[in-house]
């Protein structure tokens, strides 16, 4: 954990001693188009390499009764038979975390040995910490647009109804915060500390970061919004300025977000795109009724047994093996 946390706190010192320095067309301009080929590039290759390995055979993974008899009732959702069932498994897997919906936590205790019951906390927050980050995902393509769409004005309205204090006070924003916390501390207890590594933290303190910073700028920077999006507008017509208004808190931010988006091809946060291609999961469950042959199987001569006999007989008599036919004895002198 230590070595995550220092090295996302030495690459945040370091965007904010840079931008102090004077090096904001680095970090405002070399660093996020960089980062954003390499994200692209990366999440392309790996999709490629999943895509293109062989699958021959059905291997979803179930968690339900199959089809089977007429009079055995089939789970359609955890063990889908046709295309339609499988499309409905995905959509719920992918919208509602179905299958973490499923945790269950366990411990040992006395007199009644390991004890099992349902624990939801970590699917809820793994909903609230991924819904809050695509909200605002989209809230910030107000910033790649001119005029605003009407729809973006109606979701910023929506999550921030609340209207405590000026700017707007934004529900996501504390939502997220809170799961990540949620995330952090689920790591730091019990056995899963000891079984976490670096690569499990890290992207963790990258999104803190992330989204810290961008709270510092909404709330306490008080950065100009129309020169951020002058200098964004810049940046996706390919003419980037740098934002003239913009203090180091800004690129605090985008340093963050490029690093998140050169890391993201290359480690575990691949599930996003991983979750379409895997064969556990977007595959029926349909061996019992279709026979599916493996293509890349390399053609190989093949024998019948008695083939196999012939040659070998009078080795296998002499091993005391049963043979269909008894070798032929010598015929005398």
């Amino acid at each position: 954990m230590f070595v995550a946390l220092l090295a996302a706190a030495a690459l945040g010192l370091t965007a904010w001693l840079g931008a102090m320095a004077g090096f904001q067309p680095f970090f405002g301009i070399v660093l996020p188009y960089a980062a954003t080929l390499i994200f692209l590039a990366g999440f392309i290759r790996k999709a490629f390499i999943w895509g293109k390995s062989p699958v021959p055979f059905r291997i979803p993974t179930v968690g339900g009764q199959q089809r089977s008899l007429e009079r055995i009732r089939q789970n359609r959702l955890d063990a889908p038979y046709t295309p339609l069932e499988t499309a409905c498994r995905m959509a719920l897997e992918i919208l509602a975390f179905r299958s973490l919906f499923r945790n269950s936590a366990s411990r040992l205790t006395e007199g009644r040995g390991l004890a099992q019951w349902p624990s939801k906390w970590l699917w809820g927050f793994a909903l609230l910490f991924h819904y809050s980050f695509l909200l605002i995902f989209i809230r910030h393509f107000r910033f790649f647009t001119e005029p605003v769409p009407a729809c973006l004005r109606t979701l910023e309205a929506l999550d921030g109804f609340f209207q405590i204090g000026v700017p707007r006070f934004y529900l996501s924003e504390a939502l997220l915060a809170a799961a990540l916390l949620f995330l952090i501390v689920r790591r730091l207890r019990g056995w899963l500390y000891h079984v976490s590594r670096a690569a499990d933290f890290f992207p963790l303190f990258l999104i803190l970061g992330l989204a810290g910073s961008g709270i510092c700028l909404r709330y306490f920077d008080k950065t100009d919004i129309a020169s951020v999006k002058a200098y964004i507008m810049g940046l996706v017509s390919l003419r980037p300025e740098i934002a003239g208004e913009a203090g180091p808190t800004l690129y605090l931010h985008l340093t963050f977000l490029s690093a998140l988006l050169i890391y993201f091809p290359f480690s575990k946060l691949m599930h996003m795109g991983g979750i379409f291609l895997s064969p556990t999961r977007n595959l029926p469950n349909n061996s019992r009724a279709e026979r599916h042959l493996n293509p890349w199987n390399a053609p190989s001569p093949h024998r019948s047994y008695e083939e196999y006999e012939d040659e070998f007989r009078e080795a296998m008599a002499a091993a005391g093996l049963p043979l269909e036919k008894k070798p032929v004895a010598p015929a005398a002198e």
